[in-house]
């Protein structure tokens, strides 16, 4: 047999040789692991993307977070110490009361009650 070139080919030679039909078949199927490839990589590109913004994102959220816990710690300090000086002041003033209302009231009732 001649095949294109215009050489002859034994005849078992032929009939192993590919089909034109499957040689479309092979591109093809080729073409379509290519593009699956592709598929994946942009996939794989996207995914990426999307962890370094997260990466970027929480260093940034957590140091937020950090800063809002230090306010309101500087917070509770404030509100600690303006109960310490109120339960100061209110230690005072009943101070005051016992000695200065209660004891004159104690006073004036013995100075009225007879002694015996």
């Amino acid at each position: 047999m001649d095949d294109d070139r215009g050489v002859d080919t034994p005849e078992e030679v032929l009939k192993f040789a590919p089909k034109k039909n499957e040689d479309a078949k092979l591109d093809d199927a080729g073409n379509a692991i290519v593009t699956k490839i592709r598929t994946a990589a942009d996939l794989a590109h996207e995914d990426c993307d999307r962890a370094m913004s997260l990466a970027h994102k929480l260093p940034m959220e957590l140091r937020a977070g950090e800063d809002r816990t230090h306010q309101l710690e500087a917070e509770v300090e404030l509100w600690r110490d303006r109960a310490m000086r109120a339960e100061h002041w209110l230690r005072i003033i009943q101070q005051e009361i016992e000695e200065k209302l209660i004891d004159r009231k104690s006073f004036s009732n013995s100075s009225l009650v007879p002694v015996e």
